[in-house]
């Protein structure tokens, strides 16, 4: 078992060196779906054979349980999209002469790199080693972000590099603490950031360093996160990456930071008790919540309305991690992976339709639905799902969340999230029927898309379909990681 934990790390760093070596090639693209692929297996076979237990590497740098395999399993699946979204997307860019050769070897260097630092994100045993892997993803998304080098990408690319940055200096400083703290525990120094270790240590932790550090990774972590007060880089970075990075940022990124602040709220409730976590959650979850939902009813423009929708879903994200019960956490851990799933296909068919209008303006795009059948069928299908709809996988997810809050006795908590989900709602709804319905004018040609964005977006409808039918399968998988985050209830 040990073995498979190198596959999601390997297999990209794999295909970035072919990529490197041989330029955008046909055969290079389609290594590095295959790569997220691999992780997406790995994840798969690390849920199956292990049964939520903890597998170590003998070198004691990576492990893998229950939340590690969910995780791998939301990269891989988005990966896939994207990576074969990407193939369709650089092509067309090359033949428009949007982008150089160089251009696009870049690019497919930095998408495996992308996918090989999330991975060692989820995989670390070290939560220092855990902020590495976040701190690479930065800077690999910098340079994708501003592909374009348009002066609206890399002003969005400065932006996210900013703010981004500052958040994860407040998490090194929280890290540096918490080992700080660590070395209390009577292991050895290289040892002291081990997540096993400070569990199992989190009682002789000294609670003032504790809670300094706590406070620090919740506002680190929380920045890269997309949430509140950090928030602004958010709508622009995801606004001018090309179609399919946004699919991974927004889909899979901020899930893998919200992931590191799983694992440290895991060990900072051993210590310091379930409360002072969450009232940051709670706080910060719910100005997200509602930032998002009143800048959607206000958007003009769909990229940034699908950035705010991810805001939206952070929000809930936060709020439920703060309740912290078993179903709780179970039901967070779907609406991650129904909304990376969900967010891929909405991104990538947004990519689609910003091709055919030269415009991500709502006021400019009209009658998808009947101008290209496919992908107004995706982006609708997206919507609905990132709407909450039954029977899709999100309803369900969003269902646990407010029957944890009412067992909790959080109901004014609930109340408030409801308000704000409901006006989202409204937003999504008008923008979304807005650019969807309604008969051709004069001049709206028929468009459509690449062959391998229309195979992605049939992959991605097949997807959406077949969660809603897996929740069954997957909850033995999601309580299993609730347990090991130590939802006891």
């Amino acid at each position: 078992m040990a073995a498979l934990l190198f596959i999601p790390i390997a297999a990209p760093l794999v295909a970035a060196g072919l990529a490197a070596i041989f330029g955008w090639r046909r055969w290079t693209a389609i290594v590095t779906a295959l790569s997220a692929l691999a992780i997406l297996a790995a994840g798969g076979a690390l849920a199956f054979f292990t049964d939520g237990e903890v597998v170590v590497d003998p070198h004691h740098l990576l492990r893998a349980d229950a939340l590690t395999s969910t995780m791998l399993l939301v990269i891989g699946a988005v990966a896939t999209l994207a990576c074969l979204a990407s193939i369709g997307y650089i092509d067309a860019e090359l033949a428009d002469d949007h982008t150089s050769p160089q251009g696009a070897r870049l690019y497919g260097v930095l998408l495996p790199l992308f996918l090989a630092a999330m991975s060692l994100s989820v995989m670390a045993m070290s939560i220092g080693v855990m902020w590495v892997g976040i701190e690479a993803t930065t800077v690999v998304t910098a340079f994708l972000v501003g592909h374009r080098r348009t002066r609206a990408a890399l002003e969005a690319t400065w932006k996210y590099v900013i703010i981004c940055s500052f958040g994860i200096a407040l998490a090194f400083l929280g890290t540096v603490l918490a080992y700080f703290a660590g070395t209390t525990t009577g292991e050895p120094g290289n040892h002291s950031l081990d997540i096993d270790v400070l569990l199992s240590g989190a009682a002789r932790l000294d609670p003032r360093v504790t809670s300094l550090a706590a406070a620090l990774l919740l506002l680190g972590y929380g920045a890269k996160a997309g949430l509140v007060p950090f928030h602004t880089w958010l709508a622009d970075a995801h606004s001018q990456a090309p179609a399919p990075v946004s699919a991974l940022m927004s889909g899979v990124l901020l899930s893998v930071a919200f992931y590191a602040l799983l694992r440290v709220k895991s060990i900072i409730d051993l210590t310091l008790g379930e409360g002072f976590m969450r009232v940051g959650l709670i706080v910060m979850g719910l100005l997200t919540l509602a930032v998002a939902a009143l800048l959607l009813v206000v958007q003009t423009d769909f990229k940034r309305m699908l950035a705010y929708s991810s805001m939206e879903n952070m929000g809930i994200v936060a709020i439920a991690a703060a309740i912290g019960t078993r179903l709780a956490v179970a039901a967070l851990l779907l609406h991650v992976l129904a909304h990376g799933v969900a967010k891929a296909l909405v991104f990538v068919s947004s990519g689609a339709i910003q091709g055919a209008h030269g415009s991500t303006a709502i006021a400019n795009v009209r009658a998808v639905l009947s101008r290209s059948p496919l992908v107004g069928s995706a982006f609708t299908l997206g919507l609905v799902v990132l709407l909450g709809l039954p029977p899709f996988a999100m309803f369900a997810s969003e269902w646990g969340v407010a029957r944890a809050l009412t067992a909790e006795n959080f109901g004014w908590l609930l109340g408030a999230m409801l308000v704000f989900v409901a006006i989202a709602f409204a937003g999504l709804v008008r923008a979304g029927s807005s650019m969807l319905l309604g008969a051709p004018q004069a001049g709206e040609a028929p468009f459509s898309a690449p062959r391998a964005i229309r195979a992605t977006l049939v992959l991605g409808i097949g997807l959406s379909i077949a969660l809603c039918f897996s929740i069954g399968p997957l909850t033995h998988l999601l309580d299993a990681a609730a347990t090991t985050l130590g939802a006891g209830r």
